[in-house]
């Protein structure tokens, strides 16, 4: 087989680090494949749970914060850990307290689940979503973003690298234009931790997952919130994330205990319609988003802990501690260039291929590479004809970027150490339709 020579080094270390490997593996942007040392990671973890009791063997997650916030220049009290990218996003977003008539920007190619949320959240609490414009290449227009904030924004949230289309958005940009203009910066690094350069971009929050790039086990999201402010909590407290204010008023002033009065039933029953009377207003009236139509009963404890899952799966945490440090062992940014050639070279062997044509421009800086079908065929039959050939590559429904993808796209992700065959056979399996 024949690797890429220039970078090899890279890619021969990546594959030797794992024992196994699914043939035609072409879908790092879906699920990549985990290391050795990550499989003994998680299954090391659940054996020391059966042994000792699973909150006895709690691991200690600090190294895998530390290596996590590396990659983005922040400190370890800035990661939490949850299930999944989405879970990540729906607790950031959902627990900002932006007021009625605050304005969101985002692109139309934005994630179609974030994009999902945010409609959800503009609907129940009178946010304004301002869109951002693209230029020819679908990439951010920096021009366009400096006139929408200068027009007023209040957040923005952009993907570093969509889901659905491999274009590199210029993150350091857009962060240092919203900085600038002090508007909060999500970045969603779901596509991009790991494969792309995402230190500078200085984003106050990143958004990530386990299992693409960064090669850890499924089950997996985080948070990375070096710009914390008062305004980002969670949508729920926990007790694993949050304090009571004042334990021995639990109610706090909207109920009462069971014992205190004979009548306490009825006394109870009012105090309930009172809160349901707020509850609704909570949906019906945006501006008691702040927090001020009902006293607080807790307080977030600090940094980012507070949007933190405490029952998950811890195994699954301590492997993608293992992941990252390997990405650290490999050095990332020739892991970036490594898999910015194998991009290169997919879209130059494959655009064409049957009358398949790449969606990026054939030099941009990725691996994850999508493509467009001919008239007389389609993404799933292409996926079906790779199958065939032991290839496994993806399918982006219009779903995952409703307001740019206008039909199915086939998508393209080599892990690192894809030989160049593999793409050859992927260019025969698209021209046999």
């Amino acid at each position: 087989m024949t690797v890429l020579p220039a970078i090899g080094r890279v890619g021969a270390a990546w594959r030797a680090a794992r024992s196994v490997t699914p043939a035609g593996h072409l879908d790092a942007a879906g699920c990549n494949v985990p290391s050795d040392r990550v499989l003994d990671a998680v299954t090391g973890q659940l054996r020391r749970e059966r042994e000792l009791g699973g909150y006895r063997a709690a691991p200690d997650l600090t190294g895998a914060r530390a290596s996590l916030a590396a990659l983005v220049d922040a400190e370890p009290g800035d990661v939490a850990f949850l299930e999944s990218g989405t879970e990540a996003m729906a607790a950031l977003l959902g627990g900002w307290r932006l007021g009625p008539g605050s304005r969101v920007g985002c692109t139309r190619a934005e994630y179609g689940s974030t994009f999902m949320l945010l409609r959800r959240l503009a609907a129940r609490r009178g946010w304004r979503l301002i869109e951002l414009p693209l230029d020819g290449a679908a990439r951010l227009d920096h021009d366009g973003l400096r006139a929408r904030l200068r027009s007023g924004l209040d957040l923005v949230v952009l993907s570093h690298v969509g889901s659905h289309h491999g274009v590199v958005q210029p993150a350091p940009e857009a962060g240092a234009l919203c900085r600038a203009a002090g508007v909060p910066f999500v970045l969603d690094v779901c596509q991009s931790l790991g494969h792309v350069e995402v230190r500078g971009t200085g984003a106050s929050a990143y958004v990530g997952t386990s299992r693409k790039w960064l090669a850890g086990p499924r089950g997996v999201g985080f948070l990375i919130i070096p710009g914390l402010t008062d305004t980002m909590d969670t949508p729920a407290p926990t007790l694993a994330g949050h304090i009571w204010n004042d334990p021995s008023e639990p109610w706090g002033g909207l109920g009462e205990s069971w014992g205190e009065s004979g009548e306490s039933g009825k006394s109870w029953n009012s105090r309930l319609e009172s809160w349901g009377d707020r509850g609704s207003s909570w949906g019906e009236s945006p501006e008691s988003w702040d927090g001020s139509a009902v006293g607080e009963a807790s307080r977030p404890v600090p940094g980012a802990a507070r949007f933190e899952t405490s029952e998950a799966a811890v195994a699954a945490r301590a492997g993608l501690g293992v992941a990252v440090r390997e990405h650290h062992e490999l050095g990332p940014p020739a892991v970036h260039a490594h898999l910015a050639e194998l991009g290169r070279t997919a879209r130059g062997l494959l655009d064409g291929a049957g009358g398949w044509r790449v969606a990026e421009p054939l030099d941009e800086p990725s691996a994850l590479v999508t493509l467009r079908p001919p008239p007389d065929d389609t993404a799933a039959r292409a996926a079906a004809r790779a199958d065939e050939a032991s290839l496994l590559v993806g399918v982006v429904p219009v779903a995952r970027a409703p307001l740019h993808l206008r039909e199915p796209v086939l998508r393209v992700s080599p892990p690192p150490g894809t030989p160049v065959e593999t793409f050859e056979a992927l260019a025969r399996a698209l021209a046999t339709h």
